[in-house]
């Protein structure tokens, strides 16, 4: 299965890109196995929701636990993010 984004990593940051031109059914609802901080490169209307939580426009950093259900929600143009990859103890 492809994915909906093209990743570049350098240590434990990813810079993640969404194309304009991506088809919302593409953004799944998923869980990431690393806690991970989302921090939008331009601004932009895209969002992020979490499970329970309503949808918030990524301006600011916004933490995602480990294992916590999310998606992102298409906005106008292309997103770019950095996401952060944190470890965590078991």
């Amino acid at each position: 299965m492809s994915r909906p984004y093209i990743d570049n990593l350098v240590g434990n940051t990813i810079t993640r890109t969404f194309d304009q031109s991506i088809d919302p059914i593409e953004l799944m609802w998923h869980r990431d196995l690393k806690d991970r901080t989302v921090t939008a490169t331009h601004n932009t209307d895209w969002k992020v929701q979490l499970d329970n939580e309503l949808p918030t426009v990524i301006k600011d950093s916004i933490f995602i636990p480990k294992l916590a259900w999310h998606r992102v929600i298409k906005g106008a143009g292309a997103l770019t993010v950095k996401i952060t990859e944190h470890e965590t103890a078991n």
